[in-house]
């Protein structure tokens, strides 16, 4: 991890006025893509993701179908004005990594076995990078399948913590991720209590992790709620 040349927490706040606990200003609206199946764009802060979801739908070539389950594909993207220096918009490591958690993190929340044979296709997008854009996706991602009526034991809510100057926070933004001491990313089923997604790069106590991962879970049940909400006005709108 990077060392900042500025102090990242001065008298209790973060560089951009949040206590360490305080999560970005989140939005979410759900049926951004009309000819998906269903879709979603969250942001944290100045993170965007758009993600839009196709299936299920029969899979070819034949040999990779399962008579038993559905298979889940995700691609993770990062569009080439997202960042301050242009991203080349070939799929790199990082993109191709993102995409094989992702689709860990989300496959234990779907009734796989609901649509044997068949295929469904997550294409996450992120249009601005500002620190936790996969776990940004991720929500947007839950979102997306949810709003394509794929079958689900409960929405994956997902956030980033971390430690800066020796201080746990949630929700790192672009800069906190870059010099942090450590950052985790946390992705979780809410009412069930189960972790399906975490990742940690950096050194931490036994201690500082639980922390952590108690923190994470306290912003998920947040997200968990603004997800919920984001559903139940999209489809209230169309039944009125």
């Amino acid at each position: 991890m990077k060392k900042s040349d500025v102090p990242l927490i001065v008298n209790g706040r973060r560089v951009d006025g949040r206590l360490p606990e305080e999560l970005r200003e989140i939005k979410m609206s759900v049926g951004e893509i009309l000819n998906a199946d269903g879709s979603a764009r969250v942001s944290f802060g100045k993170t965007e993701a758009i993600v839009a979801v196709y299936g299920p739908r029969a899979l070819f070539p034949k040999f990779l179908q399962e008579t038993d389950a559905g298979l889940i594909r995700v691609v993770y993207s990062m569009s080439p004005f997202s960042v301050d220096e242009r991203k080349n918009p070939a799929p790199d490591r990082r993109s191709i990594e993102i995409s094989k958690v992702t689709k860990e993190a989300l496959t234990g929340a779907i009734f796989i076995e609901d649509f044997p044979k068949a295929v469904v296709d997550v294409y996450e997008n992120i249009v601005q990078a500002d620190g936790s854009t996969r776990v940004t996706a991720i929500n947007a991602a839950s979102l997306a399948l949810a709003s394509a009526g794929i079958p689900m034991k409960d929405l994956v809510a997902a956030c980033s913590v971390g430690k800066i100057d020796g201080t746990l926070i949630v929700d790192l933004s672009g800069k906190e991720d870059n010099y942090s001491e450590s950052d985790m990313a946390v992705a979780m089923m809410p009412s069930k209590g189960l972790i399906t997604l975490l990742q940690m790069d950096g050194r931490l106590t036994k201690e500082e992790i639980m922390e952590l991962l108690k923190k994470a879970e306290e912003a998920c049940k947040k997200i968990y709620e603004m997800q919920k909400k984001a559903l139940l006005d999209k489809f209230k709108v169309e039944e009125d």
